[in-house]
């Protein structure tokens, strides 16, 4: 971030105004129009212009702290973690990465009929921007390649396509988030999450999923790769 300290003594005086107008398209397809005012001797606005090109310039290096934040959004904190296996940097960029076989504790509305505690899960393969979570499951996480098959999470609240139904998590990434950070908090909110109701038209697992985890919280078991169900994806459809 820039130190603007210094400049907190000087004397600043309006100079220009804009004016924003947009149709009555959604809020993913609506257009823009920007109007530029000069401001008088008196500090009226004065001269209605359409914003030009030398405008937008100057407005750009003003606003450069937030793009400051925005190179800073999946910056890794040192050398790459191993893990990592994309990240595009963007504003509204993302990340994917995998996490391995491992214990985790996981929970589980009542009405399943399954404890919360302590089991398995096979290793994962996350996407994930600053709002949506998409996941994916592994039988292995050794010698991954762009063709490296993907299977379907082995989980509840989870779309056919991957994609994750968050409920009323509250999900919160800093524009700022170094890449480390961002991995660590969306694994957090996926694992601290209630798991609730099956989505999708096809099964997550090979049999009934409720007697898998049912079989497998508080015993110690490895998770039993055999039961994924592929879902037609590799690790390429999903860099992208």
């Amino acid at each position: 971030m820039q130190n603007i300290t210094e400049q907190l003594g000087k004397n600043f005086s309006p100079e220009k105004a804009l004016l924003v107008y947009s149709n009555n398209g959604n809020r993913y397809e609506k257009d823009f129009y920007i109007e530029s005012y000069d401001i008088d001797d008196s500090g009226y606005p004065v001269n209605a212009h359409p914003l030009s090109a030398l405008e937008c310039r100057s407005l750009a290096k003003a606003l450069d702290s937030s793009g400051e934040l925005r190179r800073s959004f999946l910056k890794s904190e040192g050398l790459l973690p191993k893990e990592v296996l994309f990240i595009d940097p963007s504003q509204t960029g993302y990340a994917v990465w995998y996490s391995p076989a491992q214990k985790v504790h996981l929970f589980f509305r009542d009405d399943l009929g399954i404890p919360c505690g302590c089991a398995y899960v096979p290793p994962l393969v996350w996407k994930a921007d600053r709002t949506k979570l998409h996941l994916f499951a592994l039988k292995s996480d050794l010698g991954l390649t762009l063709g490296s098959k993907l299977y379907k999470a082995p989980f509840f609240n989870i779309s056919d396509n991957g994609k994750v139904c968050m409920g009323n998590v509250k999900i919160e990434i800093a524009p700022d988030c170094s890449l480390e950070g961002f991995m660590a908090s969306w694994q957090k909110y996926f694992m601290g999450s209630y798991f609730t109701h099956l989505l999708g038209s096809g099964s997550a697992v090979k049999g009934n999923i409720v007697q898998l985890w049912q079989s497998l919280i508080g015993t110690g078991k490895k998770f039993p790769v055999r039961v994924l169900v592929e879902n037609g994806l590799t690790l390429k459809n999903i860099i992208r």
